[in-house]
């Protein structure tokens, strides 16, 4: 049957093949569940139809049976009274009954087997979509650790490459560099600020040196004196 077509299609070879083809596998795993579940309803009507066909050539069989027994009952009963005519007319009927209830007898078998194959594949076709479920969370998981280690593994692949690492090195050389600017920078403001100290060294004068002047003339002087 037609509808039992893309169940045939969904098994989990062929849903690994798409994946392969597919730009999202999530997208392309729940559109093939809503397909499945899609197949499973229009199933369940055809077994629905199928059901209601045996049903009525059931019915329909009783009912020729219960006729049957009935006319062979009452051409009985017109035998015990004497009405061989109208014994033979139940008889005749019960004839065309007894016809009916074969032909509808063996209709309801064919339909019953119909019904009984239908609702067999019916179940196997929730059984597979239960299966298919199952195994979407898992292809789904996978997915989206994938996804994650793409995303990463692209995130990584310009994470410390030569360019950062010579970056790196112009960065460690321009820090060098400034560090020796300003120990150079350091070293001429001492340089100067010696200078400055011996020069200013010049100027002062804290008055021992006119004491020991004055001390100076003055033994001078006591020395002449003798």
């Amino acid at each position: 049957m037609g509808i039992f077509k893309r169940l045939r299609d969904l098994t989990a070879a062929s849903i690994n093949d798409l994946l392969d083809k597919a730009e999202d596998p999530v997208k392309m795993l729940n559109q093939f569940l809503r397909d499945m579940e899609q197949d499973i309803m229009d199933a369940e009507a055809a077994v629905a139809k199928q059901i209601a066909v045996e049903k009525k050539f059931k019915q329909q069989y009783e009912e020729a049976e219960e006729m049957v027994q009935k006319r062979q009952t009452q051409a009985e009963k017109a035998l015990e009274q004497g009405n061989e005519d109208l014994a033979r007319r139940a008889l005749q009927d019960k004839k065309e009954h007894q016809t009916r209830y074969d032909e509808m007898k063996n209709q309801y078998a064919i339909a019953k087997e119909n019904a009984d194959r239908l609702r067999s594949q019916l179940s196997e076709m929730k059984d597979e979509f239960n299966k298919m479920k199952n195994k979407k969370d898992l292809l789904v998981a996978r997915a989206e650790a994938a996804k994650a280690q793409k995303s990463i593994n692209q995130a990584m692949s310009g994470f410390g490459t030569d360019n950062a690492a010579r970056g790196f090195d112009r960065m460690s050389d321009k820090v060098a560099q400034l560090e020796a600017e300003a120990q150079a920078s350091n070293e001429l403001r001492s340089s100067n600020r010696s200078l400055d100290d011996e020069l200013s060294k010049l100027d002062q004068n804290d008055g021992v040196e006119d004491e020991l002047a004055a001390l100076k003339a003055k033994v001078a002087n006591k020395n002449q004196q003798q």
